[in-house]
């Protein structure tokens, strides 16, 4: 909804002042042709893995205790039985404790990712910016984000251009 409103305040915009200027690129082909983004990538993606292996291997050490209590709960006092289960809960309270320290919102992933990918966005966006200022865009759509553009002209895409001011030429 959000995405749809920006969209059409930016055309009504355009309509408004016919004189402006319009370019459109696509940022998932710009960042696919820029290898940092690639290796960053793959950094985030071999982290979330082995941290997704940590969180799975604290749940299975969970289920494992409860499946033990389970066949053991008929012979087990009622103080065992309060300290089994205490167990449990603990086991499961830390996967979900390690589940949010890592994967949660402000967690270890959402800052590595952060660091990895911030400075390629902002490198993307002085690029942007730039060749906008000298071809004298006034507003610059991602074909990539935006399910509401229906229509542009093949003219009108400046993606080769950003890679080109980046250095990463077609």
């Amino acid at each position: 909804m959000k995405k749809l409103l920006m969209t059409l305040l930016a055309m009504g915009a355009m309509f408004c002042a016919s004189a402006q200027k319009v370019a459109v690129l696509d940022m998932d082909y710009i960042l696919k042709n820029i290898p940092m983004y690639e290796s960053a990538n793959e950094q985030l993606k071999q982290i979330s893995q082995k941290w997704q292996k940590e969180v799975e291997t604290k749940n299975e050490e969970a289920k494992i205790l409860y499946k033990n209590y389970q066949t053991e709960v008929v012979f087990l006092s009622d103080e065992m039985k309060v300290k089994k289960e205490n167990e449990i809960v603990a086991k499961e309270k830390e996967a979900n404790e390690l589940k949010r320290k890592y994967f949660g919102p402000e967690g270890e992933f959402f800052k590595k990712r952060e660091s990895l990918m911030k400075p390629i966005q902002d490198e993307v966006y002085v690029a942007v910016k730039s060749v906008s200022d000298t071809k004298g865009y006034t507003v610059v759509l991602d074909k990539a984000s935006s399910q509401n553009l229906i229509y542009f002209s093949v003219k009108a895409d400046i993606s080769d251009e950003v890679l080109q001011k980046l250095g990463y030429a077609k």
